[in-house]
């Protein structure tokens, strides 16, 4: 059925064809259309000091103010990743800034943090009825100095810690100007250990303790791996994502679309994806979990990553080309 929709979702402007999807799923949801999926694994796996019903995830960026969270979770995920939500609304980069690359299974986007902002998003879950694992991805503005992005980051988790059961810190996108540079040894080391500072503050005063993990970029050599495994063990961070997506369209050749702006997911990204988990698993040595992400297009790819090192998966760019399909396919290979 789904390869049915998709053509005729294809044939709409990308980012049309996201509000569309996202909107009409939701409806039937709430129409109680929705064959609400299974999401128990044979054995819960334990992430981050929470228990997962199943280790496939969804990555930030699909449900960015946490409108959908309800109508997701019927897909049969075992935890669901919202964001990326900055302090204030903003509308991000200028349009078009998402393109689908269907001959090579890519999308690529320069959406530049566009969300209704943190006290949306507070709203938004309050209404939703799930109780399961929710994580919130967070960001700085736009608009914020880069020398300033640790209150934009501080602002986010004190409004978010209440309502989230973990939180991940965003410093892999390539669409907001100089965000990258955070994850250099000083500049992250000064990041998440003022956010360890206030984690500790907001757990005294909620009297519960909400998990902190950070996200990275695929376009990373062997030594900044290194130096981020390290930083990362250094201030006890409780996990970490490898990865967002990548800046290097070599992979499209002449394509069109290569000299593109923005940020490159879906199948191109995974080689790039995989070694970085490898190595960042070898530097870790099993001192905090890994959640892998980027170019799971099948259940063999989930599979990979778990092999690699990674404690779960999240997917995003694969249900754009293989639908809800893919979590199932993922957690009976992930059974296997």
């Amino acid at each position: 059925m789904y390869s049915f929709a998709r053509r005729i979702l294809f044939a709409l402007d990308a980012e049309k064809a996201h509000h569309f999807t996202l909107n009409a799923l939701n409806t039937v949801y709430k129409l109680g259309l929705i064959p609400v999926t299974d999401n128990k694994a044979t054995k819960s796996v334990r992430l981050m000091g929470m228990d997962l019903p199943n280790p496939v995830g969804l990555a930030a960026g699909l449900d960015k103010n946490g409108e959908y969270i309800d109508a997701l979770v019927a897909l049969g995920f075992g935890f669901i990743e919202i964001g990326t939500v900055t302090p204030k609304p903003q509308p991000g980069n200028p349009q078009p800034r998402l393109f689908r690359v269907p001959e090579h299974q890519g999308i690529i986007n320069r959406m530049g943090f566009n969300n209704h902002g943190i006290d949306t998003m507070i709203r938004n879950i309050e209404k939703s009825k799930f109780s399961g694992v929710l994580g919130i991805n967070i960001g700085k503005n736009a608009v914020t100095p880069i020398e300033n992005a640790a209150d934009d980051y501080l602002i986010c988790l004190e409004k978010a810690y209440a309502h989230a059961s973990y939180i991940t810190v965003n410093i892999s996108s390539p669409n907001t100007k100089n965000l990258r540079a955070l994850q250099g040894g000083d500049e992250l080391s000064a990041l998440l250990e003022a956010l360890k500072n206030k984690q500790a503050q907001l757990a005294s005063v909620h009297g519960k303790y909400v998990p902190l993990a950070v996200k990275i970029a695929p376009d990373l050599d062997e030594a900044q791996i290194e130096d981020i495994a390290h930083v990362v063990k250094s201030v006890e961070m409780d996990g970490i994502i490898a990865t967002n997506t990548t800046i290097d369209k070599s992979s499209l050749g002449s394509h069109p679309l290569a000299g593109e702006q923005g940020g490159l997911s879906g199948l191109p990204v995974h080689e790039k994806s995989n070694r970085v988990l490898k190595l960042l698993a070898d530097h870790i040595d099993g001192k905090l979990p890994i959640i892998g992400v980027g170019g799971i297009m099948n259940g063999k790819d989930a599979a990979e990553k778990i092999r690699l090192g990674a404690t779960a998966v999240q997917v995003y760019s694969g249900l754009i080309y293989k639908g809800p399909a893919l979590v199932k396919e993922c957690l009976k290979a992930l059974a296997r």
